[in-house]
């Protein structure tokens, strides 16, 4: 059955405007990457790690300010499991005395609360994992441009790849800019995003591809434009739904999974808006023709002329 859509969206009139604004995101990215870096958390660089049990459950706020007053300023505050237990993570060397020491600050106007635990928290990943997860991104970018490239072309693995970085960049580029605590639970997000855009550009690839085949026009700004409002009814449904999720999550799931949705919120936004301006938009910079899809018929010389 033919899919009909009355959409007539102008996209790729305004990739020069879409290109402007990724460049815009992607430098301003970079420069909070260089300039302030990214808030490793400790999976990253190790630290003490606290849990409490209150009485009462206590606000997370109050728990911050008191272990701010003691001295406390680089601190993660979290509920752990149930609301009156806390898990608290200090970068800093592990001292014997530190777990009382936090108590005593937390106790300070009769307040009920226990030790629970305190221990070392080693860096779960450090140099290893920055070097292994540098080379298995490469080896997995490198993965995706041979997949583009064996079920599409090769121009098209290049504006996938692209597409990729860019998200990837952008991400990391907000969670620098605003100084969000990056763990582990964040570094899946953005694999997740990887996944998520990269799923989201085939999609889109698929329909340029099969409307360049059943097309009589040659102009592929037209053609990638039915192909991307033919398709955006199904990337609106999948975006918006996932985006409803990611949105009760961060409000409402707490400490532990917040900067987990805040990745994928900005990575699904971002992979949707570079699927279409920067993986599809692309396309027409590295001058995509039909017969990079459909081959030219060679004229047999020996074939009889017809009269």
């Amino acid at each position: 059955m033919k899919r009909v859509t009355n959409l007539n969206i102008d996209f790729m009139g305004r990739r020069k405007l879409a290109f402007a604004f990724s460049a815009l995101m992607i430098v301003a990215s970079i420069v909070a990457l260089v300039i302030q870096g990214l808030a490793l958390g400790l999976d990253f660089t190790g630290g003490t790690l606290i849990e409490v049990q209150y009485a009462t459950a206590p606000t997370l706020d109050s728990v911050r300010e008191a272990l701010a007053q003691g001295g406390f300023n680089d601190v993660s505050v979290q509920t752990f499991g149930a609301a009156n237990e806390v898990l608290i993570r200090l970068q800093q060397a592990f001292d014997a005395d530190v777990g009382q020491q936090v108590v005593d600050l937390l106790a300070q106007g009769g307040v009920d609360v226990n030790l629970v635990r305190a221990e070392f928290v080693g860096a779960q990943v450090g140099d290893q994992l920055r070097d292994q997860s540098g080379l298995g991104m490469l080896l997995a970018l490198g993965g995706v441009m041979l997949y583009v490239a064996f079920r599409f072309q090769y121009k098209f693995a290049l504006g996938a790849l692209v597409s990729l970085v860019h998200d990837v960049i952008i991400v990391l580029g907000v969670f620098a800019a605003f100084q969000l605590e990056f763990d582990l639970t964040v570094l899946a997000a953005v694999l997740a995003v990887i996944g998520y855009s990269l799923n989201d550009t085939i999609v889109v690839y698929d329909r340029i591809r099969e409307n360049i085949r059943k097309s009589r026009i040659d102009d592929m700004a037209q053609i990638f434009n039915e192909a991307i409002n033919q398709t955006l009814s199904r990337t609106l449904a999948t975006s918006g739904t996932t985006i409803l999720v990611l949105v009760a999550l961060a409000v409402l799931g707490g400490d532990m999974i917040h900067n987990f949705a805040i990745a994928l919120l900005v990575g699904i936004g971002i992979g949707t808006f570079s699927s279409i301006y920067v993986a599809s938009a692309l396309l027409i910079q590295l001058k995509l023709q039909r017969k990079d899809l459909i081959p030219e018929k060679k004229e047999d010389p020996e074939a009889e002329e017809l009269p």
